[in-house]
């Protein structure tokens, strides 16, 4: 064999050897990047080291899933110490509310949760603020607003000046109640007052056990209306004026959590199909966004518009226009 071609395969071989210590150097970066994400989104980590867990509830709320599995990956997590629940919101549906406060409700019972009011904590916002052990609210910050409503819009009118008519065949008189397409009869009003009633004292039910008051004692309470951060600690809707650090002291003075603990943001895992189909999915998924951003940045600017998008009742705070 000439030296030539004893030149050309040692050069082979050192590529190979090369490429081989480079893939197992990416894979080392990969494998390093994924147990510190994992370890940040709760996960153990490298090390496991105590810690408070922040949980952001913010935007309009819903049953969302995925957060509801990591309250209960935050109950099991033997190095969370205690529970920050940063709220600012202004409600949002009725159900999210109750699904987060229960959610809550079964975590305060392995870990002590504490919630601290941002801008705006208000009727659904207010139903998970409920499910933490102690509330610290700002000095001026919204909320209350403890009710329901059920909106929807009815275009009849429209129809007939435009020459639409809408037929329909129904099982019953109260299937398909309240409808975009004809006025409410005194039936399905009936039906609709119910069902607000009812979740209106549930509602006002949970704040007398939670907070220890006669709703009918403060003032528009039933009624539905908010109150400053200020007047809420007057009546007994929240327990103190302040914010993160007060809300952290809390934790360490009167439920015993170690001082000088790190505060860790837990976000909620959303799953992803790294295949090629899912790969392509989520690349027209994101093309279908682009078109719709104008729309989806009319919806948020204008929170009259953004509780269109809600279903079933609403426990939402809106502020009345002129």
């Amino acid at each position: 064999m000439s030296l030539e071609t004893e030149a050309v395969l040692d050069r082979r071989r050192l590529r190979r050897h090369l490429s081989f210590w480079r893939i197992a150097a990416l894979v080392a970066i990969v494998l390093a990047v994924g147990a510190v994400a994992y370890s940040e989104e709760g996960g153990l980590g490298l090390t496991e080291r105590r810690q408070i867990a922040r949980v952001a509830i913010e935007g309009m709320i819903t049953e969302d899933r995925p957060q509801l599995a990591m309250l209960k990956r935050i109950g099991e997590a033997s190095h969370v110490q205690g529970v920050l629940l940063y709220v600012n919101s202004p409600g949002g549906t009725t159900t999210g509310g109750e699904a987060l406060y229960q959610a809550l409700r079964t975590l305060a019972a392995k870990k002590p949760v504490v919630a601290q009011f941002g801008t705006v904590a208000a009727s659904a916002a207010y139903i998970a603020g409920l499910g933490a052990d102690h509330i610290v609210a700002r000095g001026n910050t919204i909320t209350g607003s403890v009710g329901v409503i059920m909106q929807w819009p009815e275009v009849s009118e429209l129809l007939d000046r435009i020459g639409v008519k809408m037929n329909q065949v129904k099982s019953g008189p109260l299937k398909a109640t309240p409808s975009l397409f004809e006025p409410m009869d005194e039936a399905g009003r009936r039906v609709a007052e119910q069902m607000i009633d009812d979740g209106h004292r549930w509602f006002l039910g949970l704040v007398a056990d939670r907070r220890g008051i006669e709703t009918a004692g403060v003032p528009g309470l039933e009624q539905g209306r908010v109150y400053s951060g200020r007047e809420a600690l007057q009546h007994k809707l929240v327990d103190e004026i302040g914010g993160e650090t007060e809300a952290i002291a809390w934790l360490e003075q009167k439920r015993n959590v170690p001082k000088n603990l790190k505060v860790v943001d837990w976000k909620p895992s959303r799953d992803f199909d790294w295949s090629w189909t899912g790969s392509l999915a989520y690349s027209l998924g994101a093309f279908v966004v682009s078109l719709g951003r104008e729309a989806t940045a009319a919806l948020r600017a204008d929170p009259s518009l953004g509780a269109i998008t809600l279903d079933g009742l609403v426990s939402l705070w809106q502020p009345a226009k002129n």
